[in-house]
């Protein structure tokens, strides 16, 4: 069951970013290649009424590409885009055309569902692997006949064959009704058929399971990528406390409106944009500024949804409308960047438009033109025409592609670097140009105390142990830093008394029965330090004053440093020819600081929106990678050509990404790039054996020089070449 949306003219609050219908094509996007990131977009204005499901059963962006070709055959439907990030197929149509739309999504080999139907995931699973587990077994006790029985195992292996090819060919026959002619279906029935036909049975069930084998894996990696989607959401929570003539209720985020005032307590997240209404306060709003340090806010300023307040309750009124919030941007910049994305292009799903009929057409004149044409031998040229289609058979090109991946894959594994799928390795190989987040990303994510100075009457220890004393207990990341720095020191901290934090100036304690203040440079006066306070905030660090019964006693700064081998890394790409650029919300002092250590361009202050557009705009100089930690990431990396995340960032920034540096080593990019161009020299060279053997044996058969034994040599040979070649990477 579908939900209706829109009647009329104005389209809803959520499709203010905008869509639109790809071109009408006869196959899937994968098998042209012609997807580009230019592609115009569904128009805001709703034709009609808009219907949205999700969609179940899509393991690719051309799966995708193959429903909107399903539904755009449906007459009356006017506009029509499946969102793959989110899973969702929205559909512009005139009359109630829902029961044409599903029953062709359907009959595409694809389920539809309502949006707000729960699914069950555990018989949704067992029915996508019962295919697989069902050949996995039936391979088993083929093979073991086999050994027993010659007859026997034959047999065994055909009723695998055809077990596995049934599923396989309904799909290929589905697709073909609705307008996908060669998709990677049609080319595994023809290979399986084929192998059928000259009694290569082994090789045609062993073919079919990798397939399934490899169908199940990168429907694996799409789900995983998705469930960023939903981590995204999560972040704002499902109820919020109300307050309405004095009363506080618990109620639904959904019936939020502008004006209304809400309460959040000392931890809890936002679940709308939102005025202060109560006093000053700090806020984290890392997760979508990517600011490493808490920003303070006044009353009458804004704060977006997703923020956390970090030491109090406050009081805020309602600014976005339901679906309109900052975490909702967020979402709908990561459906359009997915879209804006070239589609994934998979080589053998391409090449099988123009391989596949060929050998079928020249096995078919080879068996049929010799004896109509010249009174050949039937029996002879026949014989011929099945050796073809054995040769014509892409069983080692069907490997040598996911043979070299799956080795490029587990290599980059082993060394701590986990990238989704093949697609994203192969875009891997191809990056130039690299776009570094700068908290968490090339710094370590927490402040540290980096400069001391204390007056002429105390002792740089003594300052820092004061200062630790009025900051312990705090969660604040500023005084956390102060007192691990102690710590770190093993300074004997003397107790405090009386803390508190004072709106807009710091936090006081009584320490040995004196008043003791921790404030923000600029907040109280300290002439005396003048000029070392300029120097330090010049140099993109935080500096806090320690004031003693109001006498100034010194300064401490504070500053996100950098990883170990930040420095090595960015020396090392640009060896391998791969230019680096900063794109962080912290502010512009901050990042210049760090990159001028760097030796990098900079971009500051920017908000999620902002580094998209820089993200765009990179991209259409050379293909780029995006390494973020944190969830103002997560658009930047799909807009990206690959997004990477550190292993220590946030699950949106890992779902998100294509590839992730689970040790946080940053040299761990250097050896991913260079193992994903070592993958893409392999796949080359896989390819140009498979093929290069099946073109030799294809002149020797014409010529009569080789027979079907050799065929069979030549098609079993290839394979193992292939895979032989793959497992080099393993050891790169």
């Amino acid at each position: 069951m579908s939900t209706p949306e829109t009647d009329g003219k104005k389209a809803p609050p959520f499709s203010s970013f905008t869509l639109a219908p790809a071109p009408q094509k006869s196959d899937d996007c994968c098998c042209e290649g012609t997807c580009s990131a230019s592609a115009p977009l569904v128009s805001d204005a709703v034709e009609g009424t808009r219907y949205t499901w999700k969609v179940a059963g899509m393991d690719c962006a051309a799966c995708a590409r193959k429903v909107e070709n399903a539904v755009r055959q449906v007459s009356g439907v006017n506009q029509v885009q499946v969102l793959f990030a989110t899973e969702k197929l929205v559909v512009d149509a005139g009359p109630d055309l829902r029961q044409q739309i599903e029953s062709a999504v359907q009959n595409a080999g694809y389920t539809l569902r309502d949006e707000q139907a729960p699914e069950d995931a555990a018989e949704s699973r067992f029915k996508e692997n019962l295919p697989l587990i069902t050949l996995i077994i039936m391979m088993a006790i083929s093979w073991g006949l086999e050994q027993f029985n010659h007859p026997f195992g034959q047999f065994a292996f055909i009723a695998t064959t055809l077990v596995g090819l049934y599923p396989i060919a309904r799909q290929a026959l589905r697709l073909m009704k609705t307008g996908s002619y060669f998709a990677i279906e049609t080319l595994m029935s023809v290979a399986a058929i084929g192998a059928l036909f000259i009694g290569a049975t082994a090789e045609a069930a062993m073919v079919l399971l990798l397939f399934l084998i490899g169908e199940r894996l990168e429907g694996w990696a799409a789900s995983r990528a998705r469930k960023g989607v939903s981590a995204l959401m999560a972040l704002k929570p499902e109820t919020a406390t109300r307050i309405r003539n004095g009363q506080r209720e618990e109620v639904a985020i959904a019936t939020l409106q502008p004006g209304d005032t809400i309460e959040v307590a000392a931890g809890g997240r936002l679940p709308a944009d939102g005025k202060l209404v109560s006093g000053f306060a700090s806020f984290d709003e890392s997760a979508l500024t990517g600011e490493s340090i808490p920003v303070e806010r006044a009353t009458g300023e804004k704060v977006p949804a997703g923020a956390t307040s970090v030491d109090r309750l406050v009081t805020l009124e309602v600014l976005s409308e339901p679906g309109a919030s900052a975490i909702d941007r967020i979402l709908k910049l990561i459906e359009e960047a997915e879209e804006r994305r070239a589609p994934i292009e998979r080589f053998i799903d391409r090449f099988s438009r123009i391989y596949t009929p060929a050998i079928m057409a020249i096995a078919l004149l080879v068996a049929l033109v010799p004896p109509f044409l010249f009174a050949a031998s039937w029996q002879e040229w026949i014989y011929k025409g099945l050796t073809l289609l054995l040769i014509g058979c892409p069983c080692a090109l069907v490997i040598s592609t996911p043979a070299a991946i799956t080795s490029g894959l587990a290599a980059a594994a082993r060394r701590g670097a986990l990238i989704k799928g093949g697609a994203a390795l192969e875009q891997l190989g191809r990056v130039t140009h690299v776009a570094f987040d700068k908290t968490g990303t090339l710094t370590v994510g927490k402040p540290r105390v980096t400069a001391i100075h204390p007056a002429a009457a105390i002792s740089e220890s003594d300052l820092l142990a004061l200062a630790a004393a009025v900051e312990q207990g705090s969660t604040h990341p500023l005084a956390q830093a102060i007192v691990a720095e102690a710590q770190t020191r093993k300074l004997s901290i003397p107790a405090a008394q009386s803390q508190r934090a004072l709106v807009g100036s710091g936090i006081e304690a009584l320490v040995n029965g004196e008043r003791v203040l921790i404030c923000a440079a600029g907040k109280q006066p300290a002439d005396a330090f003048a000029g070392q306070i300029g120097e330090l905030e010049n140099a993109g660090q935080t500096v806090v004053l320690v004031l003693r019964n109001e006498t100034v006693l010194g300064v401490i700064a504070l500053q996100d440093t950098l990883r170990e081998d930040a420095h090595a890394a960015v020396s090392e790409l640009k060896t391998l020819g791969v230019n680096g650029v900063i794109l962080t919300g912290d502010n512009p002092r901050a990042a210049a600081a760090i990159a001028s250590e760097l030796g990098l361009e900079f971009k500051a202050g920017l908000l999620p929106e902002d580094k998209v557009k820089a993200v765009f705009a990179l991209n259409q100089q050379s293909p780029l990678a995006m390494v973020g930690d944190g969830i103002n990431d997560a658009p930047a990396m799909k807009a990206a050509t690959i997004g990477i995340a550190m292993g220590s960032g946030t699950d949106v920034a890992l779902e998100t990404a294509d590839a992730a540096l689970t040790h946080n080593r940053l040299r761990g990019l250097v050896q991913m790039i260079q193992l994903a161009r070592a993958t893409h020299a392999n796949i080359r060279q896989n390819i140009a054996i498979a093929l290069g053997l099946k073109g030799i044996f294809l002149v020797t058969t014409l010529l009569g020089v080789t027979g079907l034994w050799l065929a069979v040599l030549a098609d079993t040979g290839a394979t193992v070449l292939v895979t032989a070649n793959a497992l080099r990477l393993l050891k790169k």
